[in-house]
């Protein structure tokens, strides 16, 4: 891998589960770390809390601070506390303390920017927390037969029998939270992924000029491809077509890099999955190369009873490709430093 002398700035955008893993792999790396947040969940405790209180999602919320929290005796302590979740069949019905603190944080400071800032001080945080935006809405999917669902859980729960998705947006329209921008254009790499694609990474590019600043920036924008399908959403994608909607979505020509997995799923849990109706995702390379310049193609998974990806190589795999970038970058520069000099 390529060495810079200083730090890259990374911009990680996504959900809970699959940006925590990432973000647990790269907060050890030295690098200038941004979590962006989709806030559109409507499920299990971020759903009762909205419904009930009219408080946005913060389990995905949660999840990345959790994921980027100092490594201490004392963090660990209090991340068993944060990530407890209480009996549904109780008062607080299924409710997950991490979402109720950073519930009692927005009340008190009026700001869910401000209560994620607090939480993030008590943490100890290696990089910085950002919810997408700070309004409100429904992630809605209109699909192939002209069915309209509502609301992300609705989306990410939804019965085998439903066709495919055609498109989702917000209802209503949302601004983007300035500071995400911000972190978009100032980074070095925009990295997308892993996540479910339709709930967790397009949705925060659905939001008001996200998806502008993603295209408009320098920076090496990157995707990490998810090692299985998903029932309800992507059934019998390949790389390529995960790769294609992100960039219909972004409103960009390419990505400069697409990141797949080699490593080969045992039969056991291919099995396993089987129930999920969920599948390997196949690497299609020639579709592959209509939408991303450069594919990294590594092994990247592993299994604790589920198929995961490795944070250490997923991190690595990131540091690379953003590494690789820049110098490609600051060759060319030197390059056309040379040609003005030699015309001068």
């Amino acid at each position: 891998m390529v060495v810079s002398l200083d730090r890259p700035s990374i911009v990680v955008i996504g959900g809970g589960n699959g940006s925590s893993v990432l973000l647990r792999g790269l907060k050890h790396q030295g690098v200038k770390l941004t979590s962006i947040v989709t806030m559109f969940d409507s499920g299990g405790s971020s759903g009762l809390l909205r419904e009930e209180f009219g408080y946005p999602p913060f389990g995905d919320l949660r999840q990345c601070l959790m994921a980027l929290s100092d490594d201490s005796d004392l963090a660990a302590t209090l991340l068993t506390a944060l990530d407890f979740r209480f009996d549904e069949a109780s008062s607080l019905n299924g409710h997950n303390v991490g979402n109720l603190l950073l519930a009692a944080l927005t009340s008190a400071r009026k700001d869910v920017q401000a209560a994620v800032d607090d939480l993030a001080n008590i943490l100890a945080l290696t990089g910085n927390v950002v919810p997408v935006s700070l309004q409100m809405a429904d992630l809605c999917a209109e699909l192939e037969d002209g069915s309209l669902l509502r609301g992300e859980s609705t989306i990410d729960l939804r019965h085998n029998h439903l066709p495919p998705i055609k498109r989702v947006f917000l209802d209503p329209a949302v601004d983007a939270n300035q500071r995400a921008i911000d972190a978009i254009m100032s980074a070095d790499a925009v990295v997308m992924g892993p996540g479910d694609l339709y709930t967790s990474i397009i949705p925060n590019l659905l939001v008001d000029r996200v998806a502008s600043a993603v295209k408009e920036t320098t920076a090496t924008k990157i995707y990490i491809c998810n090692l299985m399908t998903k029932h309800g959403e992507t059934d019998g994608f390949k790389a390529s077509d995960f790769v294609a909607e992100i960039v219909r979505y972004a409103n960009y020509a390419r990505l400069d890099w697409a990141i797949v997995n080699t490593r080969e799923i045992p039969e056991h849990m291919r099995i396993s999955y089987e129930a999920e109706v969920a599948t390997p995702v196949e690497i299609d390379t020639p579709k592959l190369d209509d939408w991303a310049d450069r594919i990294m193609a590594v092994p990247l998974s592993s299994y604790d009873g589920k198929v995961r990806h490795d944070s250490e190589r997923l991190a690595e795999a990131v540091l690379s490709a953003t590494e690789l970038s820049r110098a490609a970058r600051a060759v060319s520069a030197r390059q056309t430093s040379e040609v003005f000099t030699q015309a001068d």
